[in-house]
């Protein structure tokens, strides 16, 4: 037997296994939460199949992420079953787990629409759903929130429970320790589920770790501890430290929480997050205490559980596009033409194999920023250092710090998180960090939480920072050798997701004179000004006005800062009309080219300038084509623009 038949035949077994349970849908009639209530364990058993199943179906028609939600299958059962969602509140941390979640809450139906236009979002959003508490995208959140929501909850003097649901991944944020660090100084009521899918189901994780984790979650055990507490802390002062300690340690040898205890949480666990006869009883527990202790459960659960190519290759069925359902086999269109994530990756590796000094540095994204092919080459010179981008910026300045060439390769969105340490620890020591800024621009389905719109106004803004953009696959070759030989400040390329044009690639970039554009057409009426992978869109809008008698200039920034100054005055004075057009959002490239305009008195007669950029507003998940429509950034807008702009008198 093949190894892809043998694929297919397990990915069949989820199907076949829910026809042998039953000839009766339970699924069908459940649209709330308050469906479930009732069942049986051998019935939520039979539900989760079901859900299961819905997620693997739906899915392989939209696209989205699929591995974490079936993770967490019984997880979202069992707390549908045990909670009184939306009153107590269930916030799921990112969100990419959270499609059965929306399954159980009233949006069945809607799956098929998943991160489509008009349909549901692919993570949390409050203003889909009031069982959506708050809303997700990016890591790390949810004890904040959590804790926000529980001391709100008892300001009003309120009683209803608030669950904040973390992965493993999403604890190596700091957020999550600096929320978890209030929260065992506070005396709110708090449940932190940690789900652990890193890790397999080992020994602990059974019949005896179950029933431990039963006995330390129940109230007679809270009772009794705090009773033995209040005895202990009436006794000699190095008495009752041992009596903690003990206490404690104890418990770590059989649980491993001793960090959380630490944090000031109750630990309880790890527990089987697949076996419901062992999660619903201590759900039941932590949601009865009655005193304001923060409790974290440790539940194990095993990503793409149910779906065996999702089991076996965790990260490649992550985030999926469509695939077949039978085989596991995803509906990629081949395409011999390189993603700007490839270019970057090739670039990259070509400098480093000249220049031992440079250095990767990825947050959780070796795949997805193509630090992995890096990784496979060099792989004492890149460090993944988990869901933390503000320590991957200033560990990237102490390297640099040190005569290093560190490239951080972050997605635009996610660099956001880091801000302050982009200013503080890099910018303002002028330090020579390079910024490989991946999924710049739209990035379609994901929506609004991973817009990269923002970091043209965000960077350029910053003193001493060298701000590229990429037109196609060549320049940012080109842009790769130039960051990698400026040592004298830092700089950041960005570049868009997906497919990149240009020529056949160069085996090595050639480094860019700092802050110079070029001209790729010349002409006399309108000058076209682009920053970026807009570029190819002004080509086109040229060839369509000069079809209307428009003669036009078509340059190619290359550099957001330091703008090319000299190019500016001269599309300047050679045009009635001057029009830039970028992938960021206002107060970006075109608002530095309009204040420098207006510094030089060129805005004071008879040329006309207009940026174009994203609109300000946050624009929900499309495809990237359909959101660069909305925008207007597309031929057809330059085209109406220049043209209008010809015929103002």
């Amino acid at each position: 037997m093949t190894y892809r038949n043998s694929i297919k035949d397990k990915a069949k077994n989820i199907f076949k296994n829910n026809s042998k349970k039953s000839t009766e849908s339970l699924l069908n009639k459940v649209n709330y939460p308050s469906d479930i209530k009732d069942m049986s364990i051998d019935e939520l058993e039979f539900l989760s199949d079901e859900l299961r199943k819905h997620v693997i179906e739906s899915v392989s028609k939209t696209g989205g992420h699929l591995g974490a939600g079936l993770g967490v299958v019984e997880l979202t059962v069992a707390l549908h079953h045990v909670f009184n969602a939306p009153k107590d509140k269930l916030i799921w941390d990112v969100g990419h787990q959270c499609y059965p979640h929306k399954i159980l809450t009233g949006r069945k139906d809607k799956l098929h629409t998943l991160r489509q236009k008009d349909g549901l979002s692919g993570f949390t959003n409050r203003s889909e759903s009031e069982y959506d508490p708050f809303g997700a995208g990016h890591s790390s959140t949810s004890i904040s929130a959590g804790l926000g929501m529980a001391v709100a909850r008892d300001l009003d003097g309120g009683d209803n429970n608030v669950v904040s649901i973390i992965g493993d991944g999403s604890m190596s944020a700091g957020l999550a320790f600096e929320a978890m660090n209030n929260a065992g100084s506070m005396d709110s009521r708090l449940v932190v589920i940690l789900n652990d899918n890193k890790m397999s189901i080992s020994p602990p994780v059974g019949a005896l770790s179950g029933h431990l984790s039963r006995i330390i979650s129940s109230k007679q055990y809270l009772s009794l501890r705090q009773t033995a507490m209040d005895i202990a802390s009436k006794l000699p002062k190095m008495v009752e430290l041992a009596a903690k300690r003990a206490e404690e340690y104890a418990k770590g040898i059989v649980t491993g929480g001793i960090l959380f205890e630490e944090l000031g949480f109750y630990y309880v666990g790890p527990i089987d997050g697949h076996n419901l006869d062992h999660l619903i009883p201590v759900l039941k527990n932590v949601r009865d205490v009655e005193d304001g202790v923060p409790i974290l459960v440790h539940v194990i659960t095993k990503k793409g559980k149910g779906y065996a190519p999702a089991e076996e290759a965790s990260d490649k069925y992550h985030g999926v596009t469509r695939f077949d359902i039978g085989t596991g086999m995803m509906n990629k269109p081949e395409s011999k033409t390189p993603s700007f994530t490839d270019v970057f990756a090739k670039a990259l590796m070509a400098e480093a194999e000249h220049d031992r000094k440079i250095v990767a540095i990825n947050a959780a994204m070796p795949t997805g920023t193509g630090l992995d092919k890096f990784a496979a080459k060099y792989p004492s010179r890149c460090f993944d250092v988990g869901i933390a981008e503000q320590h991957a910026v200033t560990f990237a300045a102490g390297i640099a710090c040190e005569g290093f060439k560190p490239f951080t390769a972050i997605y635009s969105s996610f660099l956001q998180r880091a801000y302050d340490q982009v200013m503080h620890d890099v910018a303002l020591q002028n330090l020579p960090v390079r910024f490989a800024i991946d999924r710049a621009g739209f990035v379609g389905e994901d929506g609004a939480t991973h817009h990269g719109v923002f970091d043209i106004s965000f960077l350029t803004a910053l003193p001493n920072m060298v701000v590229m953009a990429p037109a196609d696959g060549v320049e940012l070759m080109h842009m790769i050798a130039t960051a990698a030989a400026t040592n004298d400040r830092p700089t950041a390329v960005r570049y868009p997701r997906g497919k990149c044009s240009g020529a056949d690639l160069p085996e090595k970039g050639t480094a860019l004179e700092i802050g110079k554009g070029r001209v790729l057409r010349k002409g006399s009426d309108v000058a076209l000004l682009s920053l970026g992978a807009r570029l190819a869109e002004c080509q086109k809008a040229a060839d369509e006005l000069e079809k209307k008698g428009i003669s036009v200039t078509v340059a190619d920034a290359r550099f957001a800062k330091p703008i090319d100054e000299e190019l500016v005055l001269k599309l300047a004075d050679e045009h009635k009309a001057l029009i830039t057009v970028e992938e960021g959002c206002n107060g970006g490239f075109g608002s530095h080219v309009l204040t420098f305009l207006a510094l030089k008195g060129k805005l004071d007669g008879e040329l006309k300038v207009r940026p174009m950029t994203v609109p300000d507003e946050f624009i929900e998940h499309d495809t990237m084509e359909a959101q660069y429509d909305y925008a207007k950034l597309n031929a057809k807008h330059i085209v109406e623009m220049a043209v209008k702009m010809s015929y103002i008198s």
